[in-house]
């Protein structure tokens, strides 16, 4: 079995961040975001990987991923040259592919579970695919699937204002080279894309088996600020474990599960966690709260910071409240004045603001 990773697009609702960086290399508790893909593909022993790119973030994705050595994989970069949708990216990919059975994984997508359980349903099932969903309280807003009692996937809708169901899918699926058929055989959406639900649903037009798996644990798509804040502040909560590597004076108090990094420091500031720092951060004179991670390189002097993402080599100074904000790498934001301030903020990469 091989996997295809997609990691092309132009992350358009996380600008201005991702007119200087792949969406899928934001980072969720200072690990980029396709890491975590990475890692679930290495769990289930699948080696042979594609990784579907875009020409805006290819070379990004390429550094970042390397031959695919950190997971003992074999990693093949597969350039899409325009976003025509994930039956075109699997299109663009057949090549690769070849009359292998894959897992199709979106690489801005984090799930709270293990996949092996859905990778052994299409082992053990005579199915020509497995679709992962999961349950949501508000079904129109997502592709959803009508299951019969056995789980069988009938029909897939698209953000239906009457949804059959509240299974929305999640965005990783298994296929037999079944799919590179029927493919050839949708037309685009009215977006103008070929779309993996008509190329599913042609499968079951045909006759195909095609199966469900449901998703018991948590799932994020982060696509939007709110939603990667979301996804930092659920792996905070479940995985990180409190471990200080950095220094700490004796005028701090750190409490709670906090990571705190080799070469940072902590310097008459309260930390609570759950809060991940990176490497060679300094915290001075500082308060940094609940469900926040710091990338490395970066200070926050003089300020109360939480609920936040601050990428590598970012300044935080004299803010009296910095919250559900996400600041790009080398962001800075300062109060020059008297005026302190609370601020809910998105930067893009080398931005500044001054108070």
């Amino acid at each position: 079995m091989k996997a295809l990773v997609l990691a092309g697009g132009r992350g358009t609702r996380l600008r201005p961040l991702t007119f200087t960086t792949a969406k899928q290399l934001i980072p969720v508790v200072n690990k980029p975001i396709i890491y975590y893909v990475m890692d679930q593909i290495e769990k289930v022993g699948i080696r042979d990987v594609g990784i579907i790119i875009s020409p805006e973030t290819g070379e990004d994705i390429k550094k970042a991923l390397g031959t695919g050595e950190k997971w003992g994989m074999e990693i093949t970069y597969i350039l899409q040259e325009i976003p025509g949708g994930l039956a075109h990216a699997v299109k663009t990919a057949q090549g690769y592919l070849g009359d292998s059975p894959f897992l199709m994984y979106l690489g801005d997508n984090l799930i709270g579970q293990d996949i092996r359980p859905f990778v052994d349903k299409f082992d053990n099932d005579s199915t020509e695919a497995v679709v992962l969903l999961k349950a949501v309280e508000d079904p129109t807003m997502f592709g959803v699937a009508e299951v019969d009692e056995g789980g069988v996937i009938r029909r897939l809708v698209e953000k239906p204002k009457d949804p059959p169901s509240n299974l929305a899918i999640v965005g990783i699926y298994l296929f037999s080279p079944k799919i590179h058929q029927v493919i050839g055989r949708i037309k685009p959406s009215w977006r103008g894309e070929l779309e993996i639900t008509d190329a599913i649903q042609e499968l079951t037009n045909a006759g195909c088996r095609v199966d469900s798996h449901i998703l018991e644990g948590w799932w994020l798509d982060t696509g939007k600020k709110d939603d990667l804040l979301e996804a930092n502040r659920v792996v905070l909560d479940e995985w990180i474990h409190r471990e200080t590597r950095g220094k700490v004076d004796d005028k701090s108090r750190v409490a709670g599960r906090v990571k705190l990094e080799e070469g940072a420091e902590i310097i008459n500031s309260t930390v609570r966690g759950p809060v991940a720092i990176g490497r060679n951060t300094k915290i001075k004179d500082s308060f940094v709260g609940p469900y926040t991670s710091i990338g490395e390189g970066c200070v926050i002097e003089g300020s109360s910071v939480e609920y936040s993402v601050i990428l590598d080599g970012s300044r935080v100074g004299g803010i009296e409240r910095l919250e559900d904000s996400l600041l790009g790498c080398n962001a800075r934001v300062d109060c020059l004045g008297r005026n302190r301030h609370v601020l809910k903020v998105m930067l893009g990469d080398n931005s500044e603001v001054e108070l």
